[in-house]
């Protein structure tokens, strides 16, 4: 039903689905992997899929040239298409998939460069600088963070500091801020530091990994 509806129907033709490697999901006897065994003995069928298509940017820009056709800023790749036989409760498996995005970034060069000044520990207050393209929309509400290399979220930081409340020093487009040492964690370890715009809601900078 699927393979006919996709021939028919136009917005299901780019759809992509992995291998179906695994049994029939439905229909099931409740609590059990067994297939229906009710008076109406229903056939077993894939019902539980994941199907995904990719709308690159390529697609849906109205200026012509401005992203080649032929240009994938985003790519899928799935990783793990499976059904969980041990869920009994319904009549159907449960399928998930697991799928690794990558995208390219829309600018080669970062609005922001950060980097880390002098040595950082727990000991004394450190120093920050950064500089910033000469169009970068800066704001009074944009933050520098600093994350574990392991962070995974924006709000992963263990401290941050204002760009303007807490800048000791401005040379042209170079600045810097400090971070108070009572934030700094003791154990130290290796860190990174981002910059958050609060225009753009989103880190434009992101410095080389560094020891505290």
């Amino acid at each position: 039903q699927l393979n006919m509806a996709k021939k028919k129907e136009e917005f299901l033709k780019e759809f992509k689905e992995g291998p179906l490697q695994f049994k029939p999901t439905y229909k099931f006897d409740l609590y059990s992997e067994v297939y229906d065994t009710s008076e109406k003995k229903r056939k077993p069928a894939w019902t539980d899929r994941i199907l995904w298509k990719v709308k690159n940017l390529s697609e849906i820009t109205s200026k012509e040239g401005e992203f080649p056709e032929e240009e994938k800023l985003i790519s899928v790749t799935l990783d793990d298409y499976v059904s969980h036989m041990s869920y009994g409760i319904s009549d159907h498996k449960p399928v998930t998939g697991t799928f690794k995005l990558e995208m390219k970034p829309l600018v080669s060069d970062p609005l922001v460069v950060l980097n880390p000044e002098g040595e950082w520990s727990a000991e004394h207050d450190v120093v920050i600088r950064y500089s910033a393209v000469p169009e970068f929309p800066s704001s009074a509400w944009d933050w520098i963070g600093l994350f574990q290399v392991t962070f995974r979220h924006v709000k992963d930081y263990v401290t941050y500091a204002w760009v303007e409340d807490d800048e000791i020093s401005s040379d042209g487009n170079s600045k810097q801020v400090y971070m108070s040492a009572s934030e700094i964690p003791q154990a130290g370890g290796e860190f990174l530091l981002c910059y958050y715009s609060n225009n753009l809601q989103t880190i434009i900078g992101i410095s080389e990994p560094f020891q505290v």
